[in-house]
């Protein structure tokens, strides 16, 4: 029996990509027994890379089946009706062709949560256009406002495929398994990239909505780079800083820190003035490496951070001193989180190959040993 808060949580994944992963991920980190069903023939799925760099396909179990054959979908059901928990990321209608639908599997497993991940939703005009998360992000105003003056910039895939669909389908399945707690009835949860995003900019729409943040412009507003004392500079070595001094009492310690005119102080939000602290912020960092930087500001008021590549966030003493790194199979990656007092999860186990544990999974749902030898023998399951 796995530790964690979700210890207990029984969870079936239809292998897809990007925001689905990610979501089985979360939960399983937290001791949910994630099962993923993956295909009996390489799928496309993702960029191709060794099973043991699979990060977000850790801490599950596996099992392939053949869904084009009656008897791989049969599988499929059998699994699905001891779950709690199912994650579907494909195309809307797909699940339904295929005979795993919402309809078809609450009828079956009435208190299953079915949580659906899509860019577009289940329903509109765009809910059978193909995208990815650029593309998403882009119909929500957040891609507009991320980026230089000059152009908008991807965020990585972090703002759709991972804030506003994986974990936005995670809070949204266990929000309905405490539904479920008090109605004893699943239901289907609708998780759209477009809607995660969205709720991710809500704070922006009031801004805008107030006056107080220009949507027609990229690196002219307080949290875009647009204000000098919330931006990234460059340092004596060629590196990097983060400089995130908002609060009056913030930027007061950071041009006393760094040297800068005192003058400063009271014209921290006169915009007539930004350019000219711009260029005084950039000559003082610039007169000493980020390191050196780090020793003098790491800790302070001044709300300060050196800018990390992935191996060096992994070393950094802060991540060390709390455990923010585990090594798994010899993999460094994140560790679980949020952290829990009391429940704490196992520590995250390697991603397996493609029906990794077919025979077991297959077993402990019940099946009988001819049961699944006919199964294999037709090739509507395969691994070990």
């Amino acid at each position: 029996m796995a530790n964690g808060p979700l210890a207990g949580l029984r969870v079936i994944e239809l292998a897809s990509i990007g925001p689905g992963p990610m979501c089985a991920m979360l939960l399983a980190d937290l001791g949910a027994d994630v099962i993923r069903i993956d295909r009996t023939e390489p799928s496309g799925l993702g960029v191709p890379m060794p099973t043991q760099f699979d990060v977000a396909g850790r801490s599950r179990r596996s099992v392939a089946l053949d869904f084009k054959q009656a008897a791989g979908r049969d599988a499929a059901l059998r699994l699905i009706d001891r779950a709690d928990v199912l994650i579907e990321g494909w195309r809307p209608g797909v699940a339904e062709r295929l005979g795993l639908g919402p309809e078809v599997c609450l009828a079956r497993n009435p208190g299953l949560v079915f949580g659906r991940m899509t860019g577009f939703g289940q329903t509109g005009p765009l809910a059978q256009a193909a995208g990815h998360d650029l593309n998403y992000i882009a119909l929500t105003g957040a891609l507009h406002a991320i980026g230089g003056a000059d152009k908008p910039v991807p965020p990585l895939n972090l703002v759709g495929d991972y804030g506003g669909g994986g974990m936005l389908l995670a809070f949204g399945l266990v929000a309905a398994l405490f539904e479920r707690s008090r109605s004893g009835q699943g239901q289907v949860v609708d998780a759209a990239m477009v809607d995660g995003a969205s709720a991710l900019m809500g704070i922006f729409h009031g801004l805008a909505a107030g006056g107080q943040w220009n949507t027609q412009a990229r690196a002219a507003n307080l949290l875009d780079g647009g204000a000098p004392f919330y931006d990234t500079y460059a340092t004596a070595d060629g590196k990097w800083v983060s400089i995130g001094a908002l609060e009056p009492k913030f930027f007061a310690e950071l041009v006393q820190r760094i040297g800068l005119d005192e003058g400063f102080v009271k014209r921290q939000y006169d915009r007539r003035c930004w350019p000219e602290l711009r260029a005084a912020i950039a000559a003082a960092i610039a007169a000493k490496t980020r390191d050196e930087w780090s020793t003098l500001l790491e800790g302070t008021d001044v709300c300060f951070a050196p800018v990390l590549t992935l191996q060096e966030a992994q070393q950094h003493g802060h991540a060390a001193a709390r455990g923010g790194f585990v090594d798994v199979a010899g993999v460094v990656q994140p560790a679980p989180a949020p952290r829990f007092s009391r429940s704490q999860p196992d520590a995250p186990r390697p991603p397996v190959a493609a029906g990794t544990h077919s025979s077991a999974v297959l077993t402990e749902a019940g099946f009988s040993g001819d049961e699944i030898a006919a199964l294999r023998a037709s090739g509507a399951v395969v691994g070990e």
